[in-house]
């Protein structure tokens, strides 16, 4: 169902070209995460959920998948308005 949305996803984590907020940040600091299982979740994971921001409409999505030592994460995203993936929040399941 998301199969464009992720593979565009995909492509500018592959190309480097996004942005962690602070907040994505301070949660892999929590879970003792780096960029790299961030990284590995998306580019293995599937997208599980669209959701719709209450104030701005724009959608997020859900893509869980696994961190480089097997670790089950989900991770946040969304497609920026600089043409950017921002990584919103990452978390351990």
């Amino acid at each position: 169902m998301f199969e464009q949305v992720l593979w565009d996803i995909r492509a500018k984590v592959r190309s480097g070209n996004y942005v962690v907020t602070i907040h994505a940040d301070e949660e892999m600091d929590d879970d003792q995460l780096a960029i790299g299982d961030v990284e590995f979740c998306i580019l293995s994971g599937e997208v599980v959920e669209r959701q719709r921001d209450r104030v701005t409409g724009e959608s997020k999505y859900r893509v869980r998948g696994m961190s480089l030592d097997g670790l089950m994460l989900e991770t946040i995203v969304k497609l920026g308005a600089t043409g950017k993936v921002v990584i919103i929040t990452v978390y351990a399941l």
